[in-house]
């Protein structure tokens, strides 16, 4: 099913246009606006009016929509590959049946805020990294040759003494 074509729109029509296509439809397939007419009427304006709601859900999320426009837009087939051949080939039973399109996997690995985010995920890791590498050096250049158990029981031994005194 092309969403595009359930609402009488282009694949570069904006969220306004798809909202105006939305209302009018929706108005037209309604299943209330049907509940009198006969039974074969009433459950194909109930069947469009769900095409229609699932189009509109779908091309008004940015993200859906760039994933439905790379699923639908035909590729050409590289060099020495028949139409047929490479569409069965991208296509197989292994690919759908785990639900497999790298060509999405891609288009989100590339995305900008995934990006960022990994950025910002590496600087926290990177900082978490230096934080404990500098804490090991200011034990090891305060405590030169003592184990953090042996520095423990120092500490202990100097609280002892004090209250002693």
């Amino acid at each position: 099913m092309d969403h595009y074509k359930v609402l009488g729109l282009t694949k570069n029509a904006s969220k306004s246009e798809i909202k105006d296509a939305f209302r009018k439809l929706a108005l037209k397939f309604h299943p209330d606006r049907h509940c009198q007419s006969p039974k074969p009427i009433r459950d194909d304006a109930a069947r469009q009016f769900k095409h229609i709601s699932e189009a509109y859900h779908l091309l008004t999320d940015d993200r859906k929509r760039a994933e439905y426009n790379l699923r639908s837009t035909p590729r050409r087939p590289t060099h020495g590959q028949t139409q047929t051949h490479y569409y069965s080939h991208r296509h197989s039973r292994a690919d759908s049946k785990l639900g497999l399109d790298f060509d999405v996997a891609i288009k989100f690995l590339t995305t900008r805020a995934f990006l960022l985010n990994l950025a910002f995920a590496c600087f926290l890791f990177g900082g978490a990294v230096v934080v404990e590498r500098s804490a090991d050096a200011l034990w090891k250049m305060q405590n030169s040759g003592k184990s953090f158990e042996e520095t423990m029981e120092a500490m202990d031994n100097h609280r002892k003494q004090k209250e002693k005194s």
